[in-house]
């Protein structure tokens, strides 16, 4: 070949190399499965007096099924003792109708790779969920549907979430009676990562299945929803939310049962107290969920907080709720069910240190307290009443921290690296050496956010903070964004489920 030859493809690769540096690539990491071993607080003795202490609160003091004259009847049918609505439940019956709940499940996408298995040693993370204002380079204001879908489109484009989650806001431009419909088909058409249902009516849960049957066309029995049913703690079970669970339940979809617990208003102020009694309210709701189909999907879950008691006020990022979280994880794993807890928690109504102070700590939390579902796992700003677009990417970055720790430590002949100082020697450096060389693409964690450049470059680039970085990306990953193929049939079918639903009722704001 000539040397003009030659010099041609030379250039030629180097554009090539360039261009694959900057194309649009769409990746997403599989779930974590942890080599590295959970965090035990409580000692064997601990978890029998609270595991003996949350039987008695169901034997003596009971729990209460408000406006659900069926449920009432199911637990009188499985030996409770009912009055009105407190429902006493004799000591181990609990316990016993909570084994046949499943110790892992597969949650099925509607890209079969992006399928995760929740439970065992996974770790799924899904972002935040629930807050209806959103906070962006505009400041703080009431969420819209056009919001919602932003949030959808950064969520798939986020490597390290796994889970496109379910209200990631709540869109107050949709009437509360249709907007359900809205989000749903943005999570199912503007993702193909799994999702999660409608529960804030029983026939909104039925919606979701009904729009996941035509998604999926047909369930044959797959888990393809993981939805959040909340106890209303201390002890209730309200009639809305347990008649979402049994319309999931019944369709085999999955539910994370969860007590609200902000640790003295909500619980005890002491951590075994509050043990106790997330303890009671977990065994009785997933029993419950066993009552309406043996074997149902089901998660026991934790949202764990304390209150200023100055203010009122939840905190988060707290030793106290590490030590709830940590604990919980041991009674859960002692039931054999799947645990979920956690996330990108804080009370800071900006993304500052304090929001990352208190987001770091409550992440780290739950990776090593053995959560499988994390809910809140980025966005969540100002005690979950703000989704912030500059935090969500800001923590979707950080969240590839946990899946390298949860990586654990290699020990293999490469990760030994004994070639490498062999090679190197006393006084010498290991940039060039064969093992470098071998391995540096893959041996740290890379951040696709944060700043490491020598302070003149920072400056000379406009001396930007971490939100201005954030407040980039967001606009770089939108305009990036690529819908996922889908099949224009299912799509249209989606399409006329919706404008049918939404033409067959009024439309109601309350």
């Amino acid at each position: 070949m000539s040397d003009v030859g030659e010099g041609r493809r030379a250039r030629g690769g180097g554009a090539a190399r360039r261009a694959e540096r900057t194309a649009v690539r769409i990746e997403c990491a599989k779930f974590i499965e942890r080599n590295i071993p959970n965090l035990e607080i409580l000692n064997e003795e601990a978890l029998q007096i609270i595991e003996y202490n949350a039987e008695t609160v169901l034997e003596e003091i009971g729990v209460n099924f408000v406006e659900n004259p069926a449920a009432l009847d199911r637990w009188r049918d499985a030996g409770a003792d009912v009055q009105g609505e407190r429902v006493r439940i004799p000591r181990g019956l609990a316990r016993e109708l909570c084994k046949s709940a499943p110790s892992s499940y597969v949650q099925h996408a509607r890209n079969p790779e992006r399928n995760v298995t929740v439970g065992g040693r996974g770790l799924v993370l899904a972002p935040v969920y629930g807050p209806p204002f959103v906070r962006d380079e505009g400041g703080r204001r009431y969420a819209t549907i056009e919001d919602f879908q932003k949030f959808v489109k950064l969520g798939y484009m986020s490597k390290w979430l796994h889970h496109s989650g379910g209200t990631v806001c709540e869109p107050t431009d949709v009437p509360v009676n249709k907007r359900h419909l809205d989000m749903l088909l943005a999570h199912m058409t503007l993702s193909d990562k799994p999702y999660m249902g409608s529960v804030t009516e029983p026939v909104r849960a039925q919606d979701s299945v009904e729009m996941s049957d035509i998604l999926f066309g047909g369930l044959d029995g797959r888990t393809v929803m993981t939805s959040l049913i909340n106890i209303n703690s201390p002890l209730t079970f309200d009639g809305i939310m347990m008649g979402a669970l049994e319309v999931y339940a019944k369709a085999n979809q999955a539910a994370i049962i969860s007590p609200f617990i902000v640790g003295g208003a909500m619980a005890p102020v002491t951590v075994a107290g509050t043990l106790t009694q997330v303890l009671a309210e977990v065994l009785a709701g997933v029993a419950y969920s066993q009552l309406i189909r043996k074997g149902a999907p089901v998660i026991a879950g934790a949202f764990v907080t304390s209150i200023d008691m100055n203010s009122g006020a939840p905190t988060f990022g707290t030793p106290e709720a590490s030590h709830v979280t940590y604990g919980v994880g041991q009674l859960v794993r002692r039931l054999g069910i799947p645990y979920r807890s956690a996330g990108g928690f804080t009370g800071s109504k900006v993304p500052d240190a304090q929001a990352a102070y208190e987001s770091a700590n409550s992440l780290n939390m739950g990776l090593l307290s053995g959560v499988n579902f994390m809910l809140h796992a980025c966005g969540w700003l100002e005690g979950g009443l703000v989704s912030s677009f500059e935090k969500f990417v800001m923590d979707a970055d950080q969240l590839g921290i946990l899946h390298h720790l949860a990586a654990g430590i290699d020990v293999s002949e490469n990760g030994q690296a004994m070639d490498a100082i062999r090679e190197v020697g006393p006084g010498g450096h290991y940039l060039g050496c064969a093992h470098t060389q071998a391995n540096f693409k893959q041996a740290f964690w890379r951040t696709n956010l944060l700043d490491y450049k020598p302070y003149e470059t920072w400056e000379e680039e406009g001396a930007r903070d971490t939100v201005q970085l954030a407040r980039e990306r967001v606009a770089r990953m939108l305009a990036d964004y690529q819908k996922p193929a889908i099949d224009p049939a299912i799509e249209e079918a989606l399409l006329e489920y919706v404008a049918k639903k939404k033409a067959s009722m009024p439309d109601a704001f309350m």
